[in-house]
């Protein structure tokens, strides 16, 4: 909505009548898209910038608007910007502070742009700063695995299928199936940002624009490979937005798995960590226990990163070319995303770095400690049954003793179970 000198509506002189009070608390966005700030301010540096090289506006208005645009950046950094939602939504907001500022060259800013190409450019490079915000914290959290991971190399824990007990393994190698998991997910993250790649700038409301601007020049300054295509294309697509979710979706899906086995392992009846006092909350009535509930919370997220992307899905199934209202809500979808998911890696690096492991809850048989979960050493194995490490040897060699060895490792463990089924289902001599 572009302002002429008395502060009208363009499109004042076809609809007379102001909006509701209703209409207008549906239409604005502010509440949301605020957040897009910095990139609306950069896209409109960068489009008068090349105004001016094309000699479309002069150099004396673009270093006006420019001197305009900064204050305004500033203001809202210091928290000194009034956002109203009358003016509906960030790029209004900008443009009415703007008018403000520097009066009617304000309404040069516009000038071969529209609102459309102007939101999908912002959108667009805001996903890509995001998209490395995650990358960082998915960084953080590999690196904080990574060194658990280092200090287990010889920890033995069982590996499980179908929750059952099934051969011996190093801890340090069940902890790197995760990091492979979250290094999926940095790929994923990865492609989309090769997809979304090419700058919108240009295309304005539909089929482009009658002034020489220059397309490359903007693509080259907001850090784009190449500019779109097609442009009833451009102002209509989501599927950067859809691949964004989708790279949540799987990540918040790694995350959720792991807080449930971490869960399960935490719990009475496998025992194989303790979580730290700082990780863990009590009860009101049963004073002796420790509730894993940021786990819980981080299992609980998953669902809410799953709904967003299948609200994104169920909005954009039914839209035929170009541009509809329907889209306002992609912004609050993909922020709250988003948002969910820097948390929630931030809470998950957290627990890995307060998790420590009962590392001797296999080496000796506990009364605690559920029989079949119980692995030994070739020590504990003589001691049980007074026998010599030669006859033990002897049995390892000609009568078929079960034994198991760890991965990549030459300790040999015995199954507490299965030696008492062997030792006294056969005989032995």
């Amino acid at each position: 909505m572009i302002k002429n000198k008395h502060n009208q509506a363009v499109w004042s002189k076809r609809i007379k009548k102001k909006p509701s009070l209703l209409f207008q608390e549906i239409g604005s966005s502010i509440d949301v898209d605020k957040r897009l700030f910095k990139e609306d301010i950069m896209g409109s540096l960068v489009h008068i910038e090349m105004l001016s090289k094309q000699k479309i506006i002069t150099s004396k208005i673009k270093k006006k608007i420019s001197k305009g645009l900064k204050k305004i950046e500033k203001e809202i950094l210091q928290k000194k910007f009034f956002f109203n939602k009358k003016h509906e939504d960030i790029h209004m907001n900008i443009e009415k502070r703007l008018f403000q500022l520097i009066g009617d060259d304000a309404g040069f800013v516009h000038t071969a742009r529209s609102r459309n190409d102007q939101v999908i450019t912002d959108f667009k490079l805001w996903t890509k700063s995001s998209t490395k915000k995650i990358d960082k914290k998915l960084n953080e959290l590999i690196k904080t695995i990574l060194k658990v991971a280092k200090n287990n190399v010889q920890t033995i824990m069982p590996g499980f299928t179908h929750l059952k007990n099934a051969q011996p393994v190093s801890l340090a190698h069940y902890f790197l199936a995760y990091v492979e998991m979250f290094q999926r997910d940095k790929k994923r993250f990865f492609n989309n940002l090769e997809n979304l790649n090419e700058n919108p700038l240009g295309v304005a409301a539909l089929s482009g624009t009658s002034f020489n601007i220059d397309r490359f020049f903007t693509t080259r300054k907001l850090g784009f490979k190449k500019p779109t295509n097609n442009s009833i294309d451009t102002v209509s697509d989501r599927d950067f937005v859809l691949d964004f979710l989708y790279a949540v979706s799987v990540c918040s899906l790694h995350i959720s798995r792991i807080a449930e086995e971490l869960i399960i392992w935490n719990s009475d009846g496998f025992n194989l960590i303790k979580l730290s006092d700082k990780v863990v909350t009590g009860s009101s009535i049963m004073p002796q226990k420790k509730n894993p509930d940021p786990l819980e919370y981080l299992r609980g997220k998953a669902g809410g990163t799953f709904g967003n992307l299948f609200s994104m899905l169920t909005i954009l199934k039914g839209l035929p070319l170009s541009y509809f209202k329907d889209l306002q809500d992609d912004k609050k979808i993909v922020f709250s995303a988003f948002d969910d998911v820097c948390l929630t890696l931030e809470v998950i690096t957290e627990m890995w770095s307060n998790i420590s492991f009962n590392k001797d809850i296999y080496k000796q048989p506990k009364k605690d400690i559920p029989i079949s979960m119980r692995f030994l050493n070739r020590k504990d194995v003589c001691d049980l049954f007074h026998i010599s490490k030669t006859t033990l040897y002897r049995y390892e060699k000609n009568v078929g003793l079960p034994k198991h060895q760890l991965l990549n490792s030459r300790k040999i463990l015995y199954k507490y179970d299965e030696l008492m089924e062997w030792f006294y289902g056969r005989d032995v001599g």
